[in-house]
C-alpha cells in the first residue's frame, strides 16, 4: 500500500476507520519499512534488521544463514516475549516469515491462535488457508472474501481474549491491497468512473491534500512524473485503467471496514482505552507487472479458468482474474515520492504509521521524527511491561536494534535521539542510510545519491557532488553496518553471494 492511499495521508479513498486511529492518537509522517513484505515482517516482529532474523530476502533459501528464508532460532518474536510475560497472543493474516514445510509457523513462534493464507499472495476468494499449526485447505463458502475473514477472526480473538484474566496481543496482517486485484463487484461499483481523470490528476489532488493536511513541509512542489510512467492522455485503455484503480480502491476500502470492526470489538469488550493500536503498511505502492502465468495454481469460485496478467482484455476484480494495478497507479499511490516497493527510495520505504492509546497518547498528535520498524518491538515491550531476553532456549538473543517511541508518541520526549541515530536498508542490492538530515541511497546498479531529506524528502536534488565528505562518512557507516549484520552481495537474478 502506498504512502498516500489512506485518507489521513491524502487519499480520496474513504478510510474513516483507519483515519479514526489518527484522530484518536498520533500520526507519524516519517516512519520507515524495509521495502518488501518478508523483510518488513521480520523486523516488525523482532526489532532486528532482516538479516539478523534469517529473512534477509524472501522465504526462499539462498544458502546462507542470513538468507535462509525463515525466522532463525536466535531471534525472538513479539509474541514469544509477550507470552512469556503472561499475555495471550493471536494472529490473523499473512505470516510470510517461514513456511509450513520448514515448521516456522505462527503457532511455533509464539501465537496461541492464528489464521490466514499460507503464502505471501493468494486469491481473495479461494485462498489456501492455515489454522493454528496446520493448513486447512481452501474455503467453500460462496461469499467468502479473505479481508472479511481476517477481520472476523481478529474480532473473534478479541472477544475470546479480552474476557480473560490475562492481557492480550493481537497481530492482524491484512493482505489487502496486495495483488491480485480481487474485490466484490458491489464494492468496485462504488469507485467505477472515479479514476477516469487519470493518474497524473490523482497525484496532483493527493499532493494538494497532503499539503493542506500539513504532512509534507519538506516537499514544496510535486515532483515530475516518473519517466517510465505513461502520460494519461496517451493511454489508449482508459476504461480498463479506471477499472484497475477502482478494484484497488475497493480493496483498501474493504480493509478499512475490517479495521472499524476491530476497533468496535475493542470498545464492546471495554478495553479500547487501555489498548495500544498501531496501523502501518509493509512497503510502498507496488509497480510489479504480472504475466500470463502469475496466477498458476489459483482457483476461481465457479471453477472457470483463471485469466492472469495485466491485459486490457481481462477485466480485473472477479475470482477468475489475476492482475495488478501497474506502475502508473503505484506512482500515484506513493505521492509525492519516487520509486516503488523493492527500492530504498522514499516511495519504497515510507509507511503511513498511526498509533492510538486513548489512556496514554493525546489525540491529534503529529510526529515528524524518523522512526523505523526496528522501533516497533521495543515500543510494544515497554507498553506491555515485558522484558526482552538476553538468552532463550540456551541461545544468545541479539540485542534490540531499535528503541521505544512511546514517549515520543505521548509528547513527553521530543525525540531528539532520532536525529543522530542512523537507520539502514538493503534489499536486492538497493541500499540506503538515513542519519539526521541526510539520506544516502542507491539502486543496486547505480552509485550513491545524497539528499537533505529535511528540505527535499521527495529526493529531487542530489547533493553527492556538492558534499562528497558526507557521502564518504555515510558510506563508511553503511559498510560497517552491512558487515555487522552480514549483508551479502546481491547478484541480479534474485541471488545473494
Amino acid at each position: 500500500m502506498g504512502f498516500s492511499d489512506i485518507g489521513r495521508f491524502g487519499s480520496e479513498i474513504p478510510t474513516p476507520n483507519i483515519d479514526r486511529i489518527a484522530a484518536e492518537g498520533a500520526t507519524f509522517t516519517q516512519f520507515y519499512n524495509n521495502a518488501r513484505c518478508c523483510p518488513t515482517r521480520a523486523s516488525a516482529l523482532t526489532g532486528l534488521y532482516p538479516t539478523q532474523t534469517g529473512v534477509g530476502y524472501m522465504t526462499d533459501d539462498h544458502g546462507y544463514p542470513e538468507y535462509q528464508g525463515r525466522l532463525n532460532d536466535d531471534c525472538v518474536t513479539i509474541a514469544e516475549v509477550l507470552r512469556d510475560a503472561g499475555y495471550r497472543t493471536a494472529m490473523s493474516g499473512k505470516w510470510h516469515v517461514g513456511t509450513w514445510q520448514n515448521g516456522v509457523t505462527p503457532h511455533a513462534r509464539g501465537f496461541d491462535r492464528s489464521y490466514g493464507p499460507t503464502g505471501g499472495k493468494s486469491s481473495y476468494f479461494r485462498p489456501t488457508l492455515y489454522r493454528d499449526a496446520s493448513p486447512i485447505g481452501r474455503p467453500t463458502e460462496p461469499d467468502y472474501y479473505l479481508t472479511d475473514a481476517l477481520a472476523d477472526d481478529a474480532v473473534d480473538a478479541i472477544h475470546e481474549l479480552a474476557g480473560g484474566d490475562a492481557p492480550f496481543f493481537s497481530y492482524v496482517a491484512f493482505t489487502s491491497p496486495h495483488w491480485p486485484l480481487h474485490a466484490p463487484e458491489a464494492d468496485v461499483e462504488q469507485f467505477r468512473g472515479r479514476y477516469l481523470g487519470g493518474w497524473d490528476a490523482l497525484r496532483r489532488s493527493r499532493f494538494d491534500r497532503q499539503r493542506q493536511l500539513g504532512l509534507l513541509s519538506s516537499v514544496s512542489e510535486l515532483p515530475p512524473r516518473d519517466p517510465d510512467a505513461t502520460i494519461w492522455d496517451d493511454d489508449p485503455n482508459k476504461s480498463w485503467q479506471d477499472r484497475r484503480m477502482a478494484v484497488y480502491a475497493a480493496q483498501v476500502h474493504r480493509m478499512d471496514i475490517g479495521v472499524g470492526r476491530i476497533l468496535d470489538a475493542l470498545e464492546e469488550t471495554g478495553v479500547r482505552d487501555d489498548t495500544l493500536v498501531l496501523f502501518l503498511s509493509d512497503n510502498g505502492g507496488c509497480a510489479e507487472v504480472l504475466g500470463k502465468n502469475a496466477g498458476a495454481g489459483t482457483v476461481s469460485v465457479d471453477g472457470s479458468p483463471v485469466r492472469s496478467g495485466n491485459n486490457p482484455t481481462i477485466w480485473p476484480g472477479p475470482s477468475n482474474t489475476y492482475a495488478s494495478y501497474g506502475l502508473e497507479w503505484a506512482h500515484a499511490s506513493n505521492t509525492p515520492f519516487t520509486r516503488y516497493k523493492h527500492y530504498t527510495d522514499e516511495g519504497g520505504i515510507s509507511t503511513p504509521l498511526l498509533a492510538s492509546w486513548p489512556a496514554r497518547v493525546p489525540a491529534g498528535r503529529v510526529v515528524d521524527k524518523p522512526l523505523h520498524l526496528i522501533d516497533l518491538a521495543p515500543t510494544i515491550f515497554g507498553a506491555a511491561g515485558a522484558t526482552y531476553p538476553t538468552t532463550r532456549a540456551g541461545r544468545t538473543v541479539p540485542p534490540l536494534e531499535g528503541r521505544s517511541f512511546q514517549a515520543v508518541a505521548q509528547g513527553t520526549d521530543p525525540g531528539g535521539w532520532t536525529n543522530g541515530r542512523p537507520v539502514f536498508w538493503e534489499h536486492e542490492g538497493n541500499r540506503a542510510i538515513r542519519k539526521g538530515r541526510y539520506k544516502l541511497v542507491a539502486r543496486y546498479d547505480e552509485p550513491w545519491r545524497l539528499y537533505d531529506v529535511t528540505r527535499d524528502r521527495a529526493e529531487t536534488r542530489n547533493l553527492a557532488d556538492q558534499r562528497p565528505e558526507t557521502v564518504t562518512e555515510l558510506d563508511a557507516e553503511w559498510q560497517a553496518w552491512a558487515a555487522r549484520v552480514r549483508v551479502r552481495q546481491w547478484k541480479p537474478g534474485t541471488q545473494y553471494a
